[in-house]
């Protein structure tokens, strides 16, 4: 029951957008230089090679570079820019079979887009950004609420969906608040203090009941879950009292009524009768009658017995001429009067020291700021103590128990915002160029939703009570330490199943007609597989590269099998050396290639589309509205392999760019059917895997395609650390995070890409550690 309202006031902070082309605001004067070079360099590369297909009415991919007539107007969408300098450098634009720029026409084009928008001078102060506040997303809650009131209990699955953003469903910017998701976090209140805090009560007293159609009887006859009985008869249950004390015994019942008296229902115990009910409650509406008795401890027999039949043929009314007995449930619940369970440890975490006569308040107090505290990750104030303690205060005058009253103030913190958001507080909230440290608390919060997805522990707490937690050392070793703790694999659940995609795993239909294979345990095998191989990279520190090739995974029969790998049995999972050059990383993985395959064949398209995406953060821009898509009829399919057709495709000039980029990577692993599986044929024709990519790289199967990527190391350790920061964060990244993320990435490639140095420099990185105001509107 609830006894205090709630009214919930939500707010939304959005990250304040700079302008790219800031010297225009401040009154700077634009670089002469710049506005000279897009004048004579840029705009005339644009009219050559780009504007017959980016101009007009209806320009390729929604693009009009018409619209740049000077650099005032250019200086206005950096994205855009940035676009434009990705596909001039890597030779993706102009498309085949388009004339190409020299590559002096290149360097002039990407040197003034560098210059313009995305070279940052490091060196003077830095934009750290700010996160949006932002409530707990589903993940987040459970184990907040597991590691707050060591409660096994996950509410939040009953949660509406997060929203996600920018991969991730824990963004600040798109976590919205329903309004089923205020009743939601009042009904998951009541259950988890109910399940933390035991009360005392006859409602909490042992009750065991029992059907009377289950139970032993003499005489009557069957009647829906009980027996009825139309002249003597009794059901009974042999129970073995626990403890000498005061029981309730309660049988639930009804009669058919002739005669002057109700049915009678006599309680007895091991024959020996010790209580009487008039029975009232008629066909339609049975009653719970009970009486309490003192009972030793042992085995007796509790039986209920009809004891006054009536039978009246000649009576004029037919209702008044037979007199039954209907029992359908026994019920003993006791000793009511003996002393309470232990309670669970969840009681004895939260009501650390126990109330006497005359210190109530003060034991409420001390409860109440340490949960208070934990669950706000900051000092509660003394007022908000006090306003949690009059709940307290206010049971108590109701008549209800100390621990009721700490159930009621802990239903009013897990309703709090300051509960339900992450809060970090701007020192001048209205001026963006106020940079400032968040405090500590602040930051064991962000580190410790970063690494385990809950609150922090009491030694994080500990720290930053003392202001110790920011010391490089310190900080390092806390880092050390929560990687190694269990709590971690909230990193691979919820960082590497969203970045890799392999939560989809889950809603996957593969064709069960084309894939028979295909079954729960082996998608339970797929999953586990990367999940294990992510965390083997994180807790043995091992090089991040490892996620493009390795050559070793985890196994089980069940997959060891479906890879056509011997040497593996029974359902354990276990390291497995790979001794095939063609397995080995993410990319040859089942799960992977599963989610980026279709339900009847494989997917050129969306395999090469991930790898751009999570591999190297440089994904293709989406299909122009016109482009057809692949026919997938049979008869098409038996004129030509899938790489035929898919060549005849995007021989269409508003696909071939694109599909340049992504095809060849896709078919590289066309040998992996489409739940992971080796081939080498797909029907009557035999699997091409070769393919050239836009930087002219060849390569001939799957193992010559992973090193042409991880060849790419740099730029892959740069996509790997953008997609970390950002879930670090929890929020997009902007241009002005480019100086945090070249030194990340710089200081990872000089450790060896070392899985832990990508999380100690975010850790210690502006963007983690710094926040800025906003400004006004």
């Amino acid at each position: 029951m609830r006894v205090f309202p709630l009214a919930f006031t939500t707010f939304s902070l959005a990250l304040l957008a700079w302008a790219p082309f800031a010297a225009a605001e401040s009154g700077q004067r634009p670089d002469p230089a710049l506005a000279e070079a897009f004048a004579g360099q840029v705009q005339p590369f644009l009219k050559k090679y780009c504007t017959q297909c980016h101009s007009g009415e209806k320009p390729k991919a929604d693009l009009n570079l018409d619209q740049y007539a000077d650099l005032a107007a250019a200086a206005k969408d950096r994205k855009v820019w940035e676009n434009v300098l990705e596909n001039v450098r890597d030779g993706i634009m102009p498309p085949d079979p388009e004339t190409k720029p020299g590559q002096a026409e290149r360097d002039a084009v990407t040197g003034w887009i560098g210059k313009q928008f995305t070279e940052i001078d490091c060196g003077l102060a830095k934009d750290p950004g700010r996160v949006t506040i932002r409530r707990l997303n589903r993940n987040e809650y459970n184990n907040t609420i597991r590691d707050l009131c060591l409660v096994d209990f996950r509410p939040a699955d009953d949660f509406p969906a997060d929203d996600v953003g920018y991969g991730f469903d824990h963004i600040g910017d798109v976590l919205s608040m329903p309004p089923i998701l205020l009743e939601k976090y009042l009904n998951a209140a009541e259950q988890i203090v109910e399940k933390a805090i035991y009360v005392h009560g006859p409602e909490k007293t042992p009750l065991h009941r029992f059907d009377a159609a289950d139970a032993g009887h003499e005489g009557g006859i069957a009647h829906g879950h009980g027996w009825a009985f139309p002249s003597t008869g009794a059901v009974f249950v042999e129970f073995d009292f626990p403890a000498p004390g005061l029981y309730a015994l309660r049988g639930k019942a009804f009669g058919q009524q002739a005669g002057p008296d109700p049915a009678r229902m006599a309680f007895r115990l091991d024959d020996k009768q010790i209580h009487v009910a008039d029975v009232t409650a008629v066909d339609g509406d049975p009653m719970m009658y009970e009486t309490q008795v003192r009972i030793g401890p042992g085995k007796q027999r509790f039986a209920l017995a009809f004891i006054n039949d009536y039978y009246n043929p000649d009576a004029p009314d037919p209702k008044q001429r037979d007199r039954n007995l209907f029992i359908d449930a026994l019920e003993i619940q006791g000793p009511l009067d003996g002393p309470p369970p232990a309670p669970p440890e969840s009681h004895k975490h939260i009501i650390f020291v126990q109330p006497e006569k005359d210190n109530h308040r003060e034991c409420a107090e001390k409860i109440i700021k340490v949960f208070a505290s934990r669950a706000y990750r900051r000092r509660a104030t003394k007022d908000e103590i006090a306003r949690l303690v009059k709940f307290v205060e206010d049971a108590e005058k109701r008549g209800e128990s100390f621990e009721r009253g700490i159930q009621v103030a802990m239903e009013a913190v897990l309703v709090s915002p300051y509960f339900l958001f992450r809060v970090e507080l701007d020192r001048e909230p209205n001026n963006p160029k106020a940079i400032h440290p968040i405090d500590e608390f602040e930051l064991a919060t962000r580190l410790s939703y970063f690494l385990w997805s809950s609150m922090p522990d009491d030694e994080l707490f500990r720290l930053a009570a003392q202001g110790e937690l920011r010391h490089a050392d310190t900080l390092e070793q806390q880092v050390r330490r929560m990687l190694k703790d269990p709590k971690a694999r909230a990193l691979v659940d919820n960082f590497a199943g969203q970045w890799l995609e392999i939560r989809r795993l889950k809603t996957m239909t593969p064709d069960a007609k084309r894939f028979p294979a295909f079954d729960e345990e082996l998608r339970e095998a797929m999953l586990k597989e990367t999940e294990l191989f992510f965390a083997s990279v994180m807790e043995e520190d091992r090089s991040v590269l490892d996620f493009i090739d390795a050559d070793y995974t985890f196994l089980n029969e069940r997959l060891a099998k479906h890879y056509g790998i011997d040497g593996v049995s029974g359902p354990e999972f276990r390291r497995v050396k790979l001794d095939n050059p063609d397995r080995g990383g993410l990319v040859t993985q089942a799960s992977v290639l599963t989610v980026t395959s279709n339900p009847t064949r494989t997917s050129p398209v969306k395999r090469g589309k991930w790898i751009l995406e999570e591999l190297f953060n440089s994904p293709p821009p989406p299909p122009p509205p016109d482009a057809p898509d692949l026919k997938e009829d049979e008869k098409v399919a038996l004129s030509g392999s899938l790489r035929q057709r898919m060549e005849q495709h995007r021989a269409n000039p508003s696909c071939a760019a694109c599909h340049a980029r992504m095809d060849p990577l896709g078919f590289g692993l066309e040998n992996f059917d489409a739940i992971g599986a080796w081939r080498d044929r797909d029907g009557e024709f035999a699997i091409d895997a070769s393919g050239e990519l836009p930087d002219g790289s060849k390569f001939k199967r799957p193992a010559e395609l992973k090193a042409i990527l991880k060849a790419k190391q740099d730029d892959f350790a740069r996509c790997l650390t953008e997609k970390m920061l950002t879930y670090a964060l929890g929020r997009g990244l902007e241009y002005y995070d480019k100086c945090a993320i070249d030194e990340i990435a710089s200081k990872l490639a000089k450790s060896g890409y070392k899985f832990s140095t990508l999380i100690l420099e975010i850790v210690a990185s502006d963007p983690f550690q710094l926040r800025r105001g906003k400004g006004t509107e």
